[in-house]
């Protein structure tokens, strides 16, 4: 009975380490209380403890969109929070920590040059 258990638990812990909870296309286009000067959108897959991807700020004013960035960073234990890097073509960078909750991300800009917003929920929008 005992090794039943542990074989169980065993593999409970394996099925949660398995959800990839920031894999998709993740957006902020239907946000209700967001700035709709902007629609910041991120393609990301996320690999073990790994993320990688492309993101885009598209917006009328020129100054807002940012073109292709690219996107890397890192999952921590748990699975429910990330660090990322997004840096454009020109060289430039800038630091976030996304959080999940069921079908949003909290994106927060953690420091570097004004590419993308400070504070942004994204819902996801593809697998």
């Amino acid at each position: 009975m005992k090794k039943y258990i542990l074989f169980l638990f065993l593999i409970s812990i394996s099925a949660y380490s398995q959800g990839n909870k920031f894999t998709g296309t993740w957006s902020s286009e239907n946000c209700k209380d967001c700035s709709k000067k902007y629609i910041l959108t991120m393609n990301i897959a996320q690999s073990n403890s790994k993320i990688f991807g492309t993101a885009e700020i598209v917006s009328e004013d020129k100054e807002l969109s940012s073109g292709v960035m690219e996107v890397s960073g890192y999952v921590h234990g748990m699975g429910e929070k990330a660090e990322i890097k997004l840096k454009t073509k020109n060289g430039l960078s800038t630091n976030a920590v996304l959080i999940t909750n069921e079908d949003s991300i909290q994106f927060n800009k953690r420091m570097g040059a004004d590419l993308v917003p400070s504070e942004v929920i994204l819902t996801k929008l593809y697998d």
